[in-house]
């Protein structure tokens, strides 16, 4: 190889490495802001904080047994200890600070109340470990439209009333089968979970969904398309 040759591919390999490099931080930066735009809407409450959502965490955290304090809408040092203990109970970053995910974790979205209290971690768990499975590669909507429908199908009379009913009913999910679900769940579809049991439904109200380009299944097929994302179909 001549000289002109090796310094010529040099050139190329380095280009090719720019071009790498750049893309994986235009990624980071697009996925930065989004998580920013996610987060913009949450009021964070810390230590000196006050008014109406440190009341509404100070009553959530009583009613679940971690807060004994005034509920007087003062973020103090007792309401810090509270938030501590609450996060350390779900496994999330104890920093004393009543930011998104903790909001979420107590049902608080956005300084809304949420019926997720009804659920347990395991629940969480085992949502975001389907969604993980069925959605991999969609949307970050369609994530959250895939939980949707097993949460829609806990409150309807035809399915069983749980969520590990109706993730384990026979026949209903076929990725608890495959290789699928033993792979590592993604934080999308942990994130995915949260917002679905705080009341987030892209799914329109549905309680099925299909990927119309994998299944010939004529129930399937017979069922009223209500809202698609992605590759799935969502359907009543």
């Amino acid at each position: 190889m001549t000289v002109y040759k090796a310094f010529r591919n040099l050139i190329i390999a380095l280009a090719i490495v720019g071009i790498i490099v750049a893309g994986s931080l235009i990624g980071f930066s697009a996925y930065r802001i989004y998580d920013y735009a996610q987060n913009s809407q949450y009021v964070v409450s810390k230590l000196g904080s006050t008014g109406d959502e440190v009341n509404k965490i100070q009553k959530k955290l009583s009613s679940l047994g971690f807060y004994n304090g005034s509920v007087d809408g003062v973020y103090g040092n007792d309401t810090k200890s509270a938030v501590k203990a609450f996060q350390k109970s779900c496994g999330i970053t104890a920093d004393g600070i009543c930011g998104k995910t903790t909001l979420l974790y107590l049902g608080l979205s956005g300084g809304g109340s949420s019926n997720n209290t009804e659920y347990s971690n395991s629940d969480v768990e085992l949502l975001a470990k389907v969604i993980s499975a069925e959605a991999r590669g969609e949307s970050y909507e369609g994530q959250v439209a895939v939980g949707a429908v097993i949460l829609n199908r806990v409150k309807h009379p035809s399915f069983p009333d749980s969520i590990s009913g109706v993730v384990y009913q026979k026949g209903a999910f076929s990725c608890v089968n495959d290789s699928n679900w033993y792979a590592a769940v993604a934080d999308s579809s942990k994130r995915a979970a949260i917002d679905a049991l705080n009341g987030w439904d892209p799914s329109g109200g549905a309680i099925y969904y299909f990927n119309a380009s994998k299944t010939s299944d004529a129930f399937m097929h017979s069922r009223q398309v209500v809202k698609t994302i992605g590759n799935h179909k969502f359907c009543i």
